[in-house]
């Protein structure tokens, strides 16, 4: 592989994770409510967190926002390769920039916002898919771990319509991601007695929170 080979893919996951990085929800809390949602709620920089604590309908810019950011990050590996697998890299490290961004000291959301924006450019139904399964956990009050059931059931869907093979592959990528940053949880600390610590450890990986309680965790303040 010369320079010119490795220099495009040098610039998709230079330019991707900073387009991923891009804290709109972060931003959103400072310009319109004037808080920190790093602590507010559950800490994360996103946009059920801008929904709880900014205003309702900032949802709607934020989540557009935050979908295209993985978006633009596939278009980019597209036009740059013509490669599905370059175009779910780059998607994917998107999302690594959203979960990690360098401008907030590595500190933000969760990624499923801009994993569905790789998705609306490499397999659309998949979309739809997450969202429907979004909107049972949120009639049901806690969308967290359904959040998990649609990205470990997308390749069945993948199958089901001849979707992409990388779409398989990305949807485990996402998992191991999703589940680093709960329990990362951008660096909240953890318990130090044992049995506290694997309860909590527990709580982060299934429902996201360090707390039983879905709606007092969702509306701390400081």
């Amino acid at each position: 592989m010369d320079l010119g080979e490795v220099f495009p893919i040098f610039f998709i996951i230079l330019i991707s994770y900073l387009i991923g990085s891009t804290p709109i929800a972060f931003l959103a809390g400072k310009w319109i409510k004037g808080i920190d949602l790093r602590h507010y709620g559950s800490g994360t920089i996103s946009g059920s967190m801008v929904f709880e604590h900014v205003a309702k309908w900032v949802i709607i810019p934020v989540g557009i926002f935050d979908i295209f950011k993985g978006s633009i990050a596939a278009l980019l590996g597209i036009k740059l390769t013509g490669e599905p697998l370059l175009a779910a890299f780059a998607g994917l490290t998107a999302v690594i920039g959203h979960n990690w961004p360098v401008f907030l000291n590595f500190t933000g959301g969760r990624g499923l916002s801009p994993f569905m924006g790789v998705l609306l450019v490499l397999f659309p139904p998949g979309v739809l898919w997450m969202l429907a399964f979004l909107a049972i956990g949120y009639l049901l009050g806690d969308s967290a771990p359904w959040s998990l059931v649609s990205l470990a059931s997308l390749p069945i869907l993948n199958k089901f319509l001849n979707g992409l093979a990388i779409i398989n592959l990305s949807a485990i990528a996402i998992i191991l991601i999703t589940l680093i940053k709960r329990l990362e949880a951008n660096r909240r600390p953890l318990p130090q007695d044992g049995i506290e610590r694997k309860k909590v450890i527990l709580l982060r990986l299934l429902f996201d929170r360090d707390i039983q309680n879905h709606k007092e965790w969702i509306n701390r303040v400081p």
